[in-house]
């Protein structure tokens, strides 16, 4: 090998052994993320998620220890192996909201989009406000890293604050009734983490979408926060599903097929998808989640049997695809309003 040769590989062999860059995604996911951490919106929603989740805890926990001995003894018999999973889905006795489930699995499920919404509805308009979305984008980096680093930052922060409650009422749960989780019943709650972290970004991925494309975050705030009262909360969008699915189910000929056509109505709200799903994973007694296999004549002659933790999944797998798919097209129309959008200095 002549000089030359080596001479002209050396600007090569510099730029082989220069550090890769970081992609602009992670970059920005980054910062997003730290700063969520330093933000005052989480720590208030995570004082919120835990106060909702704290106080049925603590009743559903002082209903099975009253109940400790008739407990123990359908343990004994293997008549009751999900003990720990009933602090999430026990309603304490005496306790009457109306239609608001007084459970742990309820108060999570209607509470944890507010994360998504908080963490997102001012993600892109609010830098547009500022003025720093025309100086972002000019940074040596993809246009798309912008929203896609947004989107990642927002999922970790989401994904650490669920955790962090999760594991709050877990400890609290073993302490205040002195019972270790088995391995199912933890298999069962790490899939439900997983599935309620899916929700939530579902409504992160909602939240961006309205800020792309509504210029004010107040704005963006009240419609984001519209949805999830319409959506979440047991009054006015479930309410308006029912009415209309008793209307369409009038000239049902069985039970089976009425609450078929009321479920399926049901299932265009995400929530009900969600609620469908936890219910599923944190009650091993549930062994379908059609109205049509519930409410049959073979279902009522059924044995109540626990399933195992595989077949809860078979079951939940169309609830975590359509929950999959939801949040995967509000992102895909989100990226593509940012991607045509004009960003002017």
């Amino acid at each position: 090998m002549t000089a030359e040769s080596t001479t002209a590989m050396r600007p090569a062999r510099a730029l082989a052994d220069r550090p890769k860059l970081r992609p602009g995604w992670l970059t920005i996911a980054g910062k997003e993320f730290a700063d969520h951490l330093l933000s005052v919106r989480l720590y208030v929603i995570l004082i919120v998620l835990g106060v909702a989740a704290i106080v049925p805890l603590y009743f559903a926990a002082e209903y099975l220890r009253t109940a400790a001995a008739g407990v123990a003894r359908l343990v004994a018999e293997g008549q009751l192996r999900a003990v720990f999973l009933a602090l999430f889905t026990i309603e304490p006795q005496g306790i009457n909201l109306g239609p608001i489930s007084f459970t742990v699995q309820a108060f999570i499920a209607m509470a944890a989009p507010l994360l998504g919404i908080a963490f997102a509805f001012d993600s892109v308009n609010g830098e547009r406000h500022e003025g720093t979305l025309p100086r972002l984008v000019s940074q040596p980096i993809h246009r798309d890293d912008v929203i896609n680093g947004k989107f990642a930052g927002g999922l970790a922060a989401i994904t650490l604050a669920l955790t962090t409650i999760i594991l709050v009422i877990a400890g609290f749960g073993m302490v205040r009734l002195g019972i270790m989780p088995s391995l199912d019943e933890v298999m069962r709650l790490v899939l439900w983490l997983a599935v309620t972290i899916l929700y939530v970004a579902l409504w992160l991925a909602f939240g961006m979408l309205l800020s792309v494309t509504i210029r004010r975050a107040a704005t963006s705030a009240l419609v984001g926060f519209g949805a999830w009262l319409f959506v979440a909360m047991p009054f006015v969008g479930p309410l308006l599903i029912g009415l209309l699915g008793q209307f369409l189910a009038s000239g049902a000929t069985t039970q089976a097929d009425y609450y078929s056509t009321l479920q399926w109505l049901g299932r265009l709200l995400p929530g009900q998808v969600y609620a469908e799903a936890s219910a599923a994973l944190l009650n091993p007694t549930i062994t379908s989640l059609s109205a049509s296999d519930i409410f049959s004549e073979q279902a009522a002659q059924q044995i109540s049997s626990i399933l195992a933790f595989d077949k809860s999944l078979q079951i939940v797998i169309p609830q975590i695809v359509l929950l999959f798919a939801l949040t995967v097209v509000c992102f895909v129309v989100a990226y593509v309003r940012f991607m045509r959008q004009e960003v002017r200095a």
